[in-house]
């Protein structure tokens, strides 16, 4: 990709971030990226004031919509101001911003189209002080995706995350959920495009002002790509197609 058509637009989702955000775009590499788009998701404290002092691109939602439902507006809005690489990073500061450079490589190589910062692929996240139960979950969907997708990923469970452009005009992730599972749903859909991912390895922070998903949370959200795996083997095999796998060029098919 040549550096000079390149555009690098990084999106955050947020939600009650005040406490982090400013340390999370503080640590983003100078000179790597091009925009950074803060999608407020009825957030109750002053993020949109942290945003709009650091001079952030600010978009808000009426309401708590959800994580999927945030993501859709980053992406949607990225694309908007014409990004080649589009780039998600929570602004809790759980992942490593000063890894940006390294996340977005491979898509510059032209090597991959999407690229995830995977908690399990170094250290152990373990070790770095993700509960015993979610680690032990982790690597069971790992290996349950794994199986789904054809692919050797260490993780799928991301927050950091690495898009060309081409991927998200082509993926309809516009019908996906609205809540934690869109995560799910739109690596199934760059998979079902051909889409190439990758990985890469990044240390993971756990402290009391990084975001994390409860107990019961968490065991929807498993259940929940349990349920997208089966739906997503039903669309491979042809035993039940699904126009949300479907590319952007195909998605006007006849398909159930």
């Amino acid at each position: 990709m040549n550096a000079k058509q390149r555009k690098v637009i990084v999106v955050m989702p947020a939600y009650n971030a005040s406490k982090t955000l400013k340390m999370t775009y503080d640590a983003l590499p100078e000179g790597t990226v091009d925009e950074v788009i803060l999608v407020d998701d009825g957030s109750k404290d002053n993020t949109v004031q942290v945003a709009k002092e650091l001079g952030l691109s600010v978009f808000l939602h009426a309401g708590n919509f959800g994580y999927g439902a945030n993501q859709k507006t980053c992406y949607q809005e990225a694309l908007k101001s014409d990004a080649t690489i589009v780039v998600m990073v929570h602004p809790d500061y759980q992942y490593d911003p000063t890894l940006l450079p390294e996340i977005i490589k491979p898509i510059e190589d032209g090597t991959h189209d999407v690229v995830f910062g995977s908690r399990m692929a170094g250290e152990s996240a373990y070790r770095q002080g993700m509960p015993w139960w979610k680690y032990i979950a982790n690597i069971f969907l790992t290996k349950v995706e794994n199986v789904t997708f054809d692919l050797d990923m260490s993780e799928y469970h991301t927050g950091y995350r690495a898009f060309r452009a081409e991927v998200l005009e082509s993926v309809n992730f516009t019908v996906n959920s609205d809540a934690f599972i869109f995560d799910q749903e739109i690596v199934a859909q760059a998979v079902a495009c051909g889409f190439r991912i990758g990985e890469i390895s990044v240390p993971v922070r756990y402290f009391p002002e990084a975001s994390s998903a409860s107990f019961f949370a968490s065991s929807l959200y498993g259940l929940g790509i349990l349920r997208l795996c089966s739906h997503y083997m039903l669309h491979k095999t042809g035993l039940r197609k699904s126009a949300r796998y479907i590319c952007h060029s195909q998605r006007y098919d006849a398909v159930a």
